[in-house]
């Protein structure tokens, strides 16, 4: 856990306007807030005032699979980061970026960038991609399989990673009577050439004050596990049920130390959806609001993404068991196996009918809805069980949900003991408890 035996809250904001697919209609406010300033704006500031360790902005690249049927959350990251750093003081910023769909120069540059600028509240989160549609936006080859993919970013981690540290810490020198502006002994060229990248390096500018950003993981399949534990500082992960949450951090924690990394720098954060009231009844009149925003084809068309289940099969099957036996095989799914495992454990674990199912699991992360102390309950049975070391609370809508967080949520567990009265020292290592960067261990590594 963090320091002091303290939670980690994260927040999520998920598809532009909130986790929930329908947000945009139940929300107050116009549809086209997701591109407003004003929003994002008022997002850090909320989080802030909970005192939230960070706001994570999930990217996505490209609005192919929902068209003009909903808002996506698809503006540039480090802008949006970089404009929500200018509206706080304190609170992490993370932002997703793609190892697939980047070169690690330009990303490493960037990133580091907004780390300076944020004073060093900043993170990456690493992903590889998983939607074949963002293929299509670039024009090039076809959407390589995952074990290319993961290959590409096992070398992409290490050249932004070597490239954060070209610098050591005291090269900048600034010295005016010697005219001496940096030390040229110590920025080093990376001179990176491998398989995917050629880079020289170093890059333009000193490391930032907390090293290097931290690194985010979401890797769930065998693949996304392993590369997690070699490199992140933190692991988002979608676990529905607790003992696959138990299972999920102990495997981390053992791969990790397989590493030689102390398994207590990594922390575990699985997605927890939250649907937060002042009473159960609002909790549940807000979670009803939600769900009847979509129809009962457009829930199936989400459920058929998430598992790859066919739609008319899922209707066939609405009030029997979800059907198990007929899910495509790993190999030709293509989206993430991580996340599809989140809701069949579920389905499987409490025998679940379709229609039970679209309502318990809307998403692939774990789902609440009730006051804060109905959500602190499950948080603290969760730490307690070491199943995780905090939660990425994804957001049902924003910004409601942000503020619902800091002013419900927030309150209760501090009361509790749980949760920081404030935020520990200047850098969001520092809110984490995560300490200086180590140095990222070879992929070649044997594990």
């Amino acid at each position: 856990m963090a320091s002091d035996n303290k939670i980690i809250l994260t927040a999520a904001l998920m598809h532009g306007l909130g986790m929930e697919y329908g947000a945009w209609r139940v929300r107050s406010g116009p549809a086209s807030d997701y591109v407003s300033p004003r929003l994002y704006a008022e997002m850090a500031q909320a989080a802030e005032r909970g005192k939230l360790h960070v706001l994570f902005l999930a990217e996505q690249m490209t609005n192919r699979d929902t068209g003009t049927e909903r808002p996506c959350g698809s503006l540039d990251t480090t802008t949006v980061l970089g404009f929500m750093a200018a509206a706080s003081q304190r609170v992490g910023l993370v932002g997703t970026g793609s190892t697939t769909y980047n070169h690690p120069y330009d990303l490493a540059r960037r990133f580091a960038t907004l780390d300076h600028l944020a004073g060093g509240r900043v993170g990456w989160n690493a992903v590889t991609t998983a939607n074949p549609a963002t293929a299509e936006m670039y024009g090039t080859d076809p959407h390589p399989p995952a074990g290319e993919r993961y290959a590409r970013a096992d070398e992409f981690l290490e050249v932004v990673a070597a490239l954060w540290e070209s610098w050591e810490p005291d090269a900048l020198v600034g010295d005016k009577e010697r005219a001496i502006f940096a030390d040229p002994a110590k920025v080093h060229e990376i001179n990176h050439d491998g398989a995917h990248f050629t880079v020289r390096g170093p890059l333009p500018f000193p490391r930032s004050r907390q090293g290097r950003p931290v690194i985010f993981h979401a890797g769930s399949s065998p693949a996304g596990r392993d590369q997690a534990a070699r490199v992140a500082d933190v692991v988002f992960t979608a676990q529905h049920t607790l003992a696959a949450a138990c299972e999920f951090r102990a495997d981390i924690r053992a791969r990790a130390a397989a590493y030689g990394r102390d398994p207590d720098q990594v922390k575990v954060l699985p997605g927890m959806s939250v649907i937060l009231g002042a009473t159960e009844e609002e909790a549940q009149a807000k979670k009803a609001a939600a769900h009847e925003a979509l129809t009962l084809d457009q829930r199936l068309r989400l459920m058929w993404k998430r598992t790859g289940v066919g739609v008319d099969v899922l209707r066939a099957h609405l009030d029997l068991p979800f059907p198990v036996d007929l899910l495509p095989p790993d190999e030709t799914f293509q989206s993430g196996t991580g996340w599809r495992r989140s809701v069949v454990d579920l389905a499987v674990t409490e025998n679940l009918t379709v229609r039970e199912l679209l309502s318990r699991a809307p998403g692939p992360h774990h789902h609440l809805v009730g006051t804060a102390a109905t959500i602190a309950d499950a948080m603290e049975e969760r730490i307690e069980a070491g199943a995780a070391d905090g939660f990425t609370l994804m957001v049902d809508i924003l910004p409601d949900g942000l503020h619902d967080i800091a002013d419900l949520l927030t309150p209760e567990l501090q009361r509790r003991g749980l949760f920081h009265d404030d935020y520990e020292g200047e850098t969001l290592r520092d809110s984490l408890g995560i300490g200086a960067a180590a140095p990222i261990p070879s992929a070649l590594a044997a594990v």
